[in-house]
């Protein structure tokens, strides 16, 4: 690199794969709990995810804020909490009827104020009003911008390392206010 100058990838750069980090970040204590790094971020992930974080505190009272991505409201996640809700109604079929018919219908179930777990849906295109996307940005600054890593491994355990270190030394509630000029049309 010079000053002036475009920064540019070296030749001998080599892609060893990704991770796909799912976090939930505590508003209280402006900590990360219970992440999962893996190779795939799918519906299975998520659920295998939501499952291991409520058992943190297998009876208390959750809210998870999501944004709009199909995973956050499939039919496995409805079952998932419905069990751990010990809901016995019936759940319907995906695709045909009841709660599970359609994402619109799983998103109200999972929504539902009555129930002890339930999941808030930020609106589309507004990422940043979810406070985990804030501080994905300061793992990305922190620890991957401009980071080499030799293999998908090391790259976890970095995450995980770096995760550790926040909540011990970084962490606290963001200060979450708006304090910019007003929107002009």
């Amino acid at each position: 690199m010079e000053q002036g100058k475009i920064e540019a990838v070296e030749y001998e750069y080599e892609r060893h794969g990704t991770q796909a980090l799912i976090a939930n970040f505590e508003v209280a204590t402006g900590q990360i709990l219970n992440p999962s790094v893996g190779d795939t971020r799918t519906e299975k992930d998520f659920v295998n995810h939501i499952v291991q974080t409520l058992k943190i505190d297998p009876q208390g009272q959750w809210i998870f804020i999501c944004d709009q991505l199909n995973t956050h409201k499939s039919a496995t996640l409805v079952q998932a909490i419905a069990l751990e809700c010990e809901f016995e109604d019936d759940l319907g079929l995906k695709g045909k009827n009841g709660i599970l018919h359609n994402m619109e219908s799983r998103a109200a179930f999972l929504s539902d104020e009555s129930h002890r777990i339930r999941f808030l849906y930020t609106p589309k295109h507004c990422s940043w009003l979810n406070q985990v996307e804030i501080w994905f940005g300061i793992l990305s600054r922190r620890l991957l911008k401009r980071s080499s890593f030799k293999s998908t491994r090391e790259l976890k355990q970095r995450i995980l390392g770096f995760i550790d270190f926040f909540n011990e030394t970084l962490a606290k509630p963001f200060r979450w206010t708006y304090i910019g000029k007003p929107l002009m049309t």
